[in-house]
């Protein structure tokens, strides 16, 4: 019986001249993890997304859990996420000594369902991590608009939806900061990898020096 993968990474030889550039330039790390070929990646990345800062990571995962570090939370802290999503999600969130939140799913979407949100919200919760699932963007205006009238962080899990607009706006331009995954079962792969975007210059400079710190 013929198997049918779940995913193909389409790379052809345009990738592969790339790679071989890597190879040429003797240049395969460094020790800030931010070498010449990283910075245009970088560089493009932000430009695709239309954000001011892109910052590269070594994994989803981690783009996720440098954001919550960045923020300085304390433990017990809230956190509210969707009920069906990668693990990461809340895995990421017990790391940094917070509560994960669950919220059900809109079940048009599969992502997380703006009108349950509110009930959830205390006075420890301090972030929204929507999750654009399968390519498919959440629900974002009424969650920025909680998010605004009560002062919360919003982290959009976009590891699954490179290049998916919401009215309009790149996923990954929309919330405080966005993650993104390049694992070969995404949308854009580079094999092993992450980003994070945002817009918010001081944010973006926390998170660098995170970065540098746990490098």
């Amino acid at each position: 019986m013929k198997k049918i993968p779940i995913n193909i990474p389409l790379i052809d030889n345009k990738e592969k001249e790339e790679v071989l550039k890597v190879l040429d330039s003797g240049i395969l790390t460094s020790k800030s993890g931010n070498g010449p070929f990283v910075k245009k990646f970088q560089n493009e990345f932000s430009k695709f997304v239309n954000c001011k800062y892109a910052i590269a990571t070594n994994s989803g995962t981690a783009a996720l859990h440098s954001c919550l570090l960045a923020l300085d939370l304390k433990p017990g802290d809230e956190i509210i996420l969707p009920s069906f999503t990668f693990v990461a999600t809340a895995s990421v969130v017990l790391h940094v000594n917070a509560k994960p939140v669950f919220i059900d799913i809109d079940l048009e979407t599969y992502t997380i369902n703006p009108e349950l949100i509110k009930d959830k919200i205390t006075d420890r919760t301090k972030v929204i991590i929507p999750v654009h699932l399968f390519g498919h963007p959440a629900d974002k205006k009424p969650i920025i608009e909680i998010a605004e009238k009560y002062n919360l962080f919003v982290i959009e899990d976009a590891c699954q939806a490179h290049g998916a607009k919401y009215d309009g706006k790149m996923v990954g331009s929309i919330g405080d900061a966005a993650c993104f995954s390049f694992y070969p079962s995404k949308n854009m792969t580079t094999g092993e990898g992450g980003m994070i975007t945002t817009n918010n210059e001081e944010f973006a400079e926390k998170l660098k020096k995170e970065i540098e710190k746990r490098g």
